[in-house]
């Protein structure tokens, strides 16, 4: 059952083996601790989800992973992927090592091609052949970009650039994706879409970390998910544990 602590959840046992590990994290923002000691981890295969309302640290948290804090600082705390710690790495080596983000707001390029936007996505990769069947395959999976693709981002609409922004990111050949509030900004049947790419993507076999804020959208479609309340992991559970949750219900969805 999910269980409201504000003590820290333990790691749960499974068959998926943990991918990515985060324990005690400690976060601050200037003069603010941001994240306040959280821990939790992310098995292969599974989609993870983190709901909280704004100001919560979901994207605080999704930055400091993948070496994106700008004026944050980890104060305390480490973070693995497969094993290997990375929270003193680089984002570059991060990416590296098979973790993709597609960041809140998109955040596409917006004077490149969408061509380019994909080339960029790929820019570690020396498999040029391959890199551009996989354009091809981009085209294919998001039939808008494939008609666009010379056509300059910007003059994408906010649902096009969204799925630029999974395209990107599926274009460096990711073993985990973290999406930041993808929903975010979007027309209801463009964030419908947008959650069947995810499932698609887990049927596929990537592991997925996301930050929502559309928690019963995302509840419906976790294998597990966290609470994040100002800095704080608060509860814990399956997606459908947290879905009948009355606490989350009240909070989250409206009921």
């Amino acid at each position: 059952m999910a269980q409201a602590t504000r003590e820290q959840p333990q790691p749960q046992q499974g068959d998926g083996q943990t991918m990515l590990a985060v324990d005690d994290l400690h976060v601050v923002y200037g003069n603010v601790e941001v994240l306040k000691g959280i821990s939790f981890e992310v098995r292969a295969g599974e989609v993870v989800v983190v709901i909280g309302s704004n100001g919560a640290g979901k994207t605080t948290t999704l930055k400091t992973i993948t070496g994106l804090p700008e004026l944050l600082k980890t104060v305390k705390g480490n973070i693995s992927f497969e094993g290997k710690r990375i929270d003193r790495m680089k984002p570059d080596k991060i990416a590296r090592l098979g973790l993709a983000h597609v960041p809140e707001g998109r955040q596409v390029f917006p004077d490149q091609s969408v061509r380019d936007n994909l080339l960029l996505g790929a820019y570690q990769r020396r498999d040029y052949g391959e890199i551009g069947r996989d354009i091809d395959r981009m085209s294919e999976r998001f039939p808008i970009l494939g008609e666009r693709r010379n056509q300059p981002a910007g003059l994408l609409s906010g649902g096009e650039q969204q799925m630029l922004a999974i395209a990107r990111a599926l274009m460096s050949q990711p073993r985990m994706i973290l999406f930041d509030e993808p929903s975010m900004g979007l027309a209801p049947l463009i964030v419908k879409r947008v959650f069947e790419i995810i499932e698609e993507l887990k049927e596929e076999g990537k592991t997925i970390l996301l930050v929502e804020q559309m928690a019963f959208q995302a509840l419906g479609i976790a294998d597990r998910a966290y609470v994040l309340e100002t800095g704080e992991i608060t509860l814990t559970g399956t997606g459908r544990e947290l879905l009948n949750d009355k606490r989350v219900k009240e909070a989250y969805l409206g009921a």
